[in-house]
């Protein structure tokens, strides 16, 4: 038995299939689900587990060379906004459209149950050396 870190065998699993750049769309309980990539859905009830949560718990384990986000973000989520910005300098944002679209090239989905508009992000993978 795992002793720490992500204890979900199902993403714990998805995670050790991900390589340098693939995509991962951590996403709110509201986003869009593209068909395709393998899904993993953590959402419980509204707002558990919170969109940070679940991004805190990848961040631990996966390495990102980048992501993008929703530009409406930055109005409509505050906080998801700081969250993101305090992690990814570089960050990305497209109209929430355009990163729908996008998020149908993700080889993983995480669902949070998150609550609160706009908490979607897409990580793109990169390698540790």
């Amino acid at each position: 038995m795992k002793k720490g870190g992500i204890l979900n065998r199902h993403l714990a699993g998805a995670i050790a299939e991900l390589g340098h750049g693939h995509g991962v769309l951590v996403c709110d309980a509201g986003m869009p689900i593209p068909e395709g990539p393998r899904v993993v859905d953590l959402a419980f009830r509204a707002g558990v587990p919170s969109f940070a949560e679940i991004l805190e718990g990848l961040l631990a384990e996966l390495v990102v060379e980048g992501a993008t986000a929703a530009r409406e973000v930055r109005e409509a989520n505050p906080a998801a906004a700081g969250l993101l910005d305090g992690h990814f300098p570089g960050l990305a944002l497209v109209p929430h459209e355009e990163l729908k679209r996008l998020s149908v090239g993700a080889r993983l989905v995480v669902r949070t149950g998150e609550a609160r508009p706009y908490a979607n992000v897409l990580l793109r993978c990169g390698v540790f050396f």
